[in-house]
């Protein structure tokens, strides 16, 4: 006779497993999330403000009206990208974090390029080239860093940092130097875009165009991650080096195609932020969204998807700062603090995700030896 609870069971079975696979690996950063507040909260009572409204003004300056929510998307749109500079390499299991030379390269290219090309070039051509050149520099100076790694044994976190600051130095020289527009006295920048080679916004609202082609940019590298065969063969090489090197895979060729697009992603975000936002390459494009976007990597752990949740939460905390020196005459650097204590509790909890999974594949192979039919069930019958 039919057991009348196998269906009830099995969809037991299924939501558990579901559960097992969407909240636990993300307990890490909400255990950091909670410790940060806490840390946070004994920080500003250690200098006399009070934490449980400064707190509420971090909530009103990030998401409490409509200007606030756009300033939010304004900061979210490059961490987004930046941020898959980081998480793309991390599936090869490497440690990128020169996404601000990149980042800052690719809008020095954009800005430049317009001037190359001829006068009347239709606006879709002109963005189309820039943000190309754009991704192209980014590309190749992330990818020089997979290729030192690879090649000449470079720790790919030394490199690519202390390539990201080669960057930014060449990017001061140029815009302070040959590329200066001789108009700019006070604040030297390379001649101002013309309408044709600017971004304007989105349909309703105050932010660019950035903001969708990052969240694209977020949904594209989850396919090709989850869902792809180079994505798989990327994770197998991430996981076990020697394995995916006995099985065939093109280890090198992978890290240095992961790093390629990381650093296009990082180039894109310069592109939009010199063509949606500062009008020009100058100072100004330092802003430190290369770094800002390996704090949201590690928040997202490196989920494409779960970057954009986490790039508009790093956004909305970045310009909750001068709700914060206004309100409550706390340094603008406050934010910053914020952020720090995030990082640090991340890497603090990051030793519990291993365990996690370790419980979540403890459990799963316990669900699926009890589940009716299977070897381990039908052993447990035979024995009874």
């Amino acid at each position: 006779m039919p057991d009348a609870g196998t269906p009830r069971t099995s969809h037991s079975a299924a939501t558990l497993s579901a559960l097992l696979n969407g909240v636990l690996p993300a307990l890490p950063t909400v255990l950091a999330l909670i410790g940060t507040l806490l840390l946070f909260s004994l920080f500003l009572l250690v200098q006399g403000a009070p934490a449980l409204e400064a707190l509420t003004l971090i909530y009103q300056g990030a998401f409490g009206t409509s200007f606030a929510w756009q300033n939010t998307l304004m900061r979210a749109a490059p961490l987004m990208l930046t941020a898959l500079c980081v998480a793309l390499p991390a599936q090869v299991g490497l440690i990128v974090i020169g996404g601000e030379g990149a980042l800052a390269l690719g809008g020095l290219a954009a800005a430049v390029l317009p001037q190359w090309l001829p006068a009347g070039t239709p606006w879709p051509v002109m963005v189309t080239a820039m943000g190309a050149v754009a991704m192209v520099t980014g590309g190749a100076w992330i990818g020089l860093a997979g290729a030192l790694r690879h090649w000449r044994g470079v720790n790919e976190t030394i490199g690519s940092l202390l390539l990201s600051y080669i960057a930014i130095a060449v990017f001061k020289q140029l815009v302070e130097g040959p590329l200066r527009d001789p108009a700019s006295l006070n604040k030297p920048s390379t001649l101002p875009l013309t309408d044709a080679a600017t971004i304007g916004t989105l349909p309703g609202m105050d932010v660019h165009w950035g903001l969708f082609w990052g969240v694209l940019a977020c949904v594209a590298a989850w396919v090709l991650v989850r869902h792809g065969t180079a994505g798989f063969a990327m994770r197998v090489a991430g996981g076990n080096p020697r394995a995916a090197r006995i099985v065939g895979l093109p280890v090198r060729r992978l890290a240095l195609l992961a790093c390629v697009l990381g650093g296009a992603a990082a180039g894109l975000a310069g592109m939009f932020e010199v063509a949606a936002v500062q009008g020009s390459a100058n100072a100004a494009l330092l802003a430190g969204y290369g770094y800002g976007g390996i704090l949201v990597a590690f928040a997202a752990r490196q989920h494409p998807l779960a970057i954009v949740a986490c790039a508009l939460l790093i956004g909305g905390i970045e310009s909750s700062g001068s709700l914060l020196q206004r309100r409550l005459d706390l340094p603008d650097a406050t934010t910053l603090v914020l952020q720090g204590l995030l990082f640090a509790n991340l890497l603090a909890w990051e030793a519990l995700g291993g365990r996690i999974a370790a419980w979540r594949l403890r459990l799963q192979a316990r669900m699926q030896a009890s589940r009716p039919g299977s070897e381990g069930a039908s052993m447990e019958t035979r024995h009874v």
